[in-house]
């Protein structure tokens, strides 16, 4: 069994089956006509119930053989340009690339006698981050698992930076557009859910800072504390940018922590045309960026940004075997930092300890590409959401929500005959589902005031505007057979 561990005795061993892996996945990249064949959960899982993991087939070609029909042959697809589902990037291939680097290497980011440079690597690269953003010169952060756990140590970090310990006293104001992290940060944080306010959003989705000062105001009056104002930039259903610079100046009038979640929207940190989008974001406590969504990066690639890196103490605990308060050099005197100096162990500033060196893979997109090709590929994605959103205000056929600032669209089909606005939902609630089934396209959904919605993700550039109008014609077609035949059964 030793020759499957990889070391300099099974190099060429690796070179062989790795070789092999990416040619067969290259071979169904470029022979996918669809982003999904429509397989059912019934239908698939007796292909895997069969596999006997207890009889290992001991030869890395057959175990591909078999992965084709377990994962492969019906695998969702996002680089397909009709996969218009979920905040799902197609990847660029230098960050693929390092993917496969930090896998073999398997570095580990707690520590820097487990990672050395992939230590100095990460931290260059939140200096870049924090640098994009404008934190200022005591900015630090660390790459996590994605947004939900980038949401939840800021609002940690805000929680410890509250000025009370009453936990019950503590208020966090949300939009009611952000994404349910927060909700669920706030359970986490012993504070429970009600301890988050919702702040209703305007026509374009994004926070009523009027209804925030005067929820601010009357917490105050309350003799309660605002914690944090979560302020989201890019929100998850409508891809809307809530009033940054109101938020923080409302923050800073009431003492409480401004957090954004940028995870989508952070692609604007890169683009040339559509950076002023953020402006105001400089002037928050922490940020939320996932590079897995608008940088193009493989999933998982996210951080939490702080404009000020003493806070991340908060997440800081010692193990006298990992990172010793004062670690120290055999024969050298208490006093002294050992042979190394000042030991730089990303474990302190992170949730997790052990921790993949996720980093390389954006430092090797911005090593090939560099952050202007990034921004080009994210700009062209919301010029496409624009030109969509043009067509779906010019067909009859559809209600579209709201003009999007990123690359979201939310629309509902209207058919030509009055019906009830339940059987709307179901209509184009079957339009989705059949359109799934058929594997010819994905779509999301979402609901708007209780009723039910559609939803393009555009983060593909290679998506077209022939692309959406297909998809339009698709659903459509689908809600009509859904409310033709409805309306013969209701006939007979």
């Amino acid at each position: 069994m030793r020759s499957h561990l990889l070391n300099d005795a099974t190099a060429e061993s690796y070179r062989r089956s790795v070789t092999e892996g990416v040619e067969r996945v290259a071979d169904k990249l470029a022979t996918t006509r669809r982003p999904f064949t429509g397989v059912t959960p019934a239908e698939l899982a007796p292909t895997v119930d069969a596999v006997d993991l207890d009889k290992p087939l001991g030869d890395s070609s057959a175990a591909l053989d078999e992965l084709e029909s377990v994962y492969l042959r019906d695998a969702v697809y996002f680089h397909h340009p009709r996969y218009l589902g979920h905040l799902n990037c197609p990847v660029v291939i230098p960050a693929v690339l390092g993917e496969a680097v930090l896998s073999a290497v398997n570095s580990s980011l707690d520590t820097w006698d487990q990672s050395a440079g992939g230590t100095l690597i990460e931290r260059k690269l939140i200096d870049w981050t924090t640098g994009r953003i404008g934190l200022g010169p005591a900015a630090d952060g660390v790459f996590t698992s994605g947004g939900t756990q980038s949401n939840l140590q800021a609002l940690l970090l805000a929680r410890e930076e509250a000025k009370t310990n009453d936990l019950a006293k503590l208020r966090i104001f949300s939009s009611e557009c952000s994404h349910f992290s927060v909700q669920k940060s706030a359970t986490l944080l012993g504070l429970g859910a009600d301890a988050v306010i919702s702040i209703p959003v305007d026509r374009t989705k994004r926070m009523q800072s009027v209804v925030l000062a005067a929820e601010l105001e009357a917490c105050r009056a309350e003799g309660l504390v605002p914690m944090a104002i979560v302020a989201t930039a890019g929100t998850t259903d409508f891809g809307s940018i809530d009033p940054l610079p109101e938020i923080a100046a409302l923050a800073a009038e009431y003492g409480a922590w401004m957090h954004v979640d940028a995870a989508y929207g952070c692609g604007l940190l890169a683009s040339r045309t559509r950076r002023h989008l953020l402006d105001g974001i400089e002037q928050a406590d922490s940020v939320t960026v996932d590079y897995h969504k608008s940088f193009f990066q493989p999933v998982s690639s996210s951080a939490v940004l702080v404009r000020d890196g003493a806070t991340l103490r908060h997440a800081t605990y010692h193990a006298d075997y990992l990172n010793p308060r004062q670690p120290v050099a055999v024969g050298a005197p208490p006093t002294s930092e050992g042979l190394w100096g000042k030991i730089p162990n990303q474990v302190d500033k992170s949730l997790q300890t052990t921790r993949r060196f996720d980093a390389l893979k954006l430092w090797m997109t911005l090593r090939v590409m560099g952050a202007d090709g990034v921004g080009e590929l994210f700009d062209e994605v919301c010029d496409l959401a624009r030109a969509g959103f043009d067509l779906l205000a010019a067909d009859p056929r559809y209600d579209v929500v709201v003009q999007p600032q990123l690359s979201t669209l939310v629309y509902r089909y209207i058919p030509e005959a009055v019906t009830s606005p339940a059987e709307i939902d179901r209509a184009n609630l079957y339009a989705r589902k059949a359109l799934f089934a058929s594997g010819e396209a994905v779509v999301a959904g979402t609901k708007v005031d209780g009723r039910q919605y559609l939803k393009f993700t555009l983060l593909n550039p290679e998506t077209t505007v022939a692309d959406i109008a297909a998809v339009l014609d698709l659903i459509a077609g689908h809600a009509e057979q859904y409310l033709g035949e409805n309306l013969v059964h209701a006939a007979s």
